[in-house]
């Protein structure tokens, strides 16, 4: 069986990322792992976000109602930001990662005006 020899033509086109793409990447990569870091603190310090949202959540019956609506809704959010089909990209997948950014940027403000997270 012979190769195809227009098998990467299509490829021919396709240009390699500038300095700048790739600096950009990196720093949007640095601070989406200082934004996870900063989340991660928070939720696992004592008395943190996790801790408080737990004591909340099953303090009464009336609050416990409240996990098949957080179920839903994480749910329906999983479905907004995933892909329909495997050759196919939304552009709402971005979203979490822009999120991520920002609180990474919200985590860098913090560490440079008071010295930590």
């Amino acid at each position: 069986m012979a190769a195809d020899p227009n098998k990467y033509k299509k490829n021919a086109d396709l240009r390699p990322d500038t300095l700048v793409q790739t600096i950009m990447s990196v720093g949007s990569m640095i601070l989406m792992f200082i934004g996870i870091i900063g989340l991660a603190m928070e939720l696992f310090k004592d008395e943190g976000w996790l801790k408080t949202a737990l004591a909340w959540l099953f303090d009464s019956t009336t609050h416990m109602m409240f996990i098949p609506v957080i179920a839903l809704v994480l749910w329906l959010l999983n479905r907004w930001f995933s892909t329909p089909a495997k050759g196919e990209t939304k552009k709402s997948g971005n979203i979490p990662m822009y999120l991520m950014m920002i609180i990474g940027t919200y985590y860098v403000y913090r560490i440079i005006t008071t010295g930590g997270f």
